[in-house]
């Protein structure tokens, strides 16, 4: 349904440009909308410049703390496609891409796309745990499945290398055939 949606957007979208165009020239003239839609694009490219700086300022700042930069890659995502939308000539589109970039707006926009995207992985895993229920044939597409096949990492750190066995670090020799 989602992809349908997103053709449907994409071919109705220059139709509502045009139209929004054609209204606002029939009521203010053709070169002031013509240089409407100028200024907007170079305050647009101002603004994107400028939010993008300071969302890679958060992304950097996030990345040197050790922390997960979930929020500060979504900032710089949305200010990537605001600036994307501010830069294409009319006005819906700007009025989209001023929401995803400024500051003010953006938190909103980002958690309705957060709760978005939360919803549709629940509606797939409800999908895939109807297709793959879970331990059947010794397969979970979600690790929910607790069998012998089922391996826990433990808590911390790994460290990747090679198993060594009780006696093997002092040199002596595993007596144990191979699994190669």
């Amino acid at each position: 349904m989602l992809p349908l949606l997103i053709v449907l957007a994409l071919l109705l979208l220059p139709v509502l440009e045009i139209f929004v165009l054609i209204q606002v020239g029939g009521v203010i003239g053709v070169w002031p909308t013509v240089g409407l839609l100028i200024a907007e694009t170079v305050l647009g490219a101002w603004l994107v410049r400028r939010e993008g700086r300071r969302a890679w300022r958060a992304l950097q700042e996030t990345a040197r703390r050790g922390v997960l930069p979930d929020r500060e890659v979504a900032d710089a995502a949305l200010v990537m496609a605001g600036g994307v939308l501010l830069l294409v000539p009319g006005f819906v589109t700007d009025v989209l891409g001023l929401a995803l970039v400024l500051p003010f707006t953006r938190p909103l926009v980002r958690r309705a796309l957060a709760v978005f995207a939360a919803r549709r992985m629940r509606a797939a895993e409800e999908r895939a745990a109807t297709m793959f229920p879970p331990g059947a044939a010794g397969f979970d597409p979600f690790g929910r499945g607790r069998g012998p096949e089922r391996v826990e990492t433990p808590p911390g750190p790994v460290v990747r290398g090679e198993v060594l066995h009780d006696g093997e670090a002092a040199g002596e020799k595993d007596d144990r055939p191979s699994r190669a």
